[in-house]
């Protein structure tokens, strides 16, 4: 295998089965073209109770600073009906210049444009003067337990220490070049539920139906907005996302009503004065409401989900200002800063050292028929390996 060619690469990827927790064979494929270029690399394999282990790699080139680190994952989600692909979802072939495959954007391609960058970057340059590592994951697509955030733990307990990082996600909207991530809103999540009376619906008097006191709870949430945004994020955002009674008899009054939600949260509010805002709302609409006129107020009960991802922002101009050269140098685009979108394992990273995303146009991700041009392989490479050259040079330190 030529590892300088990314479309090679990509292709050996995305014939590994790697669906959320399975390994699929990447790691190997990714191993085997790491060890040539002077990689040393360890696999890691994380456990906690009640969920899958997940197979992990972490890959050094270089034992001096300053050290970049590359992070992605190599895990990608079901193919849903296989039937639907032009292709096979796991032959990585090209038709028409454009190669196919479950994994292509999501985000195998950045992982081979990578390799393939600092394969190019040794043939110009020779050795590094610094390192580079590469952390991958096969827990992204899932609950990411045992995935970033315990590589980071284990590679920092080794005495691994970064001084960036570069997240290969798909980030750009519709042409390479468009967009860089130089920071994500955080996302809290959590259920209310409001425990009434059952009764039949022709009787109300003999019961308490919670309807009401969810509905007055979940609007409360929603309205009025947390914030109207600020210089560098949207306006936090609150979304309900189901409302369920468990009732499927139209003539019973519900014993109990359930509200999830979620916001994606801007850097006006940490996770902590978000719930405590939370927690306001649904007191006060508690307080002022009732299950039906006349009696008493609400009474819910409030349980978070775990770990709420918190909002970052990335104010490293070093490291900005490589990338966004680097991008400008080979697609003539000047690249939005953005901090749009959901989350990723920057989240985890942020923790550790600055880090920027940048990878592939995203409208296939998670589609039937993924995929993308070759060309746009070929010129993402040239883009790392501009980055690589400006951030080692000195603009990045």
């Amino acid at each position: 295998m030529t590892v300088s060619d990314p479309v090679a690469n990509l292709q050996a990827l995305v014939r590994c089965p790697s669906v959320t927790p399975a390994e699929g064979g990447a790691l190997t494929v990714l191993t085997d073209m790491l060890e040539p270029l002077g990689f040393t690399v360890e696999r890691v394999v994380a456990r906690e109770e009640g969920t899958p282990d997940i197979t992990n790699l972490y890959a050094r080139l270089g034992s001096q600073g300053p050290h970049l680190m590359f992070a992605g994952h190599t895990d990608v989600v079901p193919v849903g009906d296989e039937g639907a692909w032009m292709h096979p979802p796991f032959a990585g072939e090209i038709e028409n210049g454009v190669l196919y495959g479950r994994g292509a954007v999501d985000m195998k391609g950045g992982i081979a444009c990578f390799v393939a960058a600092v394969a190019r970057y040794r043939e110009k340059h020779g050795a590094f003067p610094g390192s580079v590592s590469l952390l991958i994951t096969g827990d992204e697509e899932g609950p990411a337990i045992n995935g970033t955030n315990k590589l980071l733990e284990w590679a920092a307990e080794k005495g691994e220490r970064w001084d960036a990082c570069l997240v290969g996600e798909p980030t750009n909207p519709d042409k390479l070049g468009d967009m860089i991530k130089i920071g994500r809103r955080g996302s809290l999540s959590g259920k209310i539920t409001v425990q009434g009376v059952q009764g039949h619906a022709a009787y109300p008097h003999l019961a308490d139906n919670p309807v009401r006191g969810i509905l007055q709870l979940t609007t409360a949430l929603m309205d009025p907005p947390f914030d109207h945004g600020t210089d560098d994020f949207q306006p936090s955002n609150m979304e309900v996302t189901t409302v369920d009674v468990g009732n499927g008899a139209v003539n019973v009054i519900p014993a109990r009503a359930t509200a999830a939600f979620n916001i994606r949260f801007n850097d006006t509010w940490t996770a902590e004065s978000l719930q405590a805002e939370i927690i306001r709302r649904l007191d006060s609409a508690a307080a002022e409401g009732s299950l039906r006129p006349g009696r008493e107020p609400v009474r819910y009960e409030l349980t978070w989900n775990e770990r709420p991802s918190h909002v970052f922002l990335t104010r490293n101009n070093g490291l900005i200002a490589s990338l966004s050269g680097a991008v400008a140098s080979v697609t003539g685009r000047e690249p939005k800063l953005s901090t749009t979108g959901g989350t990723s394992d920057a989240r985890f990273i942020k923790d550790y050292c600055p880090v920027v995303e940048f990878g592939l146009v995203g409208q296939t991700m998670h589609m039937v028929d993924e995929r993308v041009p070759v060309a746009e392989l070929e010129e993402l490479t040239r883009i790392y390996l501009a980055f690589l050259e400006q951030w080692f040079g000195d603009a990045g330190i």
